[in-house]
């Protein structure tokens, strides 16, 4: 059992249209950036293609320093995340 300390929130960006996937892949980048930056607990991102005009970029992030990084970046949505 998870403690909350250890609780995943995966932080999602939609991103819609013909540049979708370019638009999601670069946004990963700052995101790595950013965890660096804000040394968060975890260094997990990525991105995914639903279709050809709807990519995802993510990061995920510890529960405690969701609600932080959630008024920084304004994701578009969130989910707990399980690995």
């Amino acid at each position: 059992m998870q403690s909350v300390l250890d609780k995943k929130i995966k932080l999602i960006w939609d991103f819609r249209g013909p540049t979708a996937a370019n638009t999601a892949i670069h946004h990963e980048k700052h995101l790595k950036e950013f965890i660096v930056v804000e040394e968060l607990k975890f260094d997990i991102t990525g991105f995914s293609h639903i279709n050809e005009m709807h990519s995802i970029a993510y990061l995920v992030v510890a529960e405690f320093e969701m609600i932080a990084v959630r008024d920084m970046l304004k994701p578009h949505r969130g989910e707990i995340y399980n690995d």
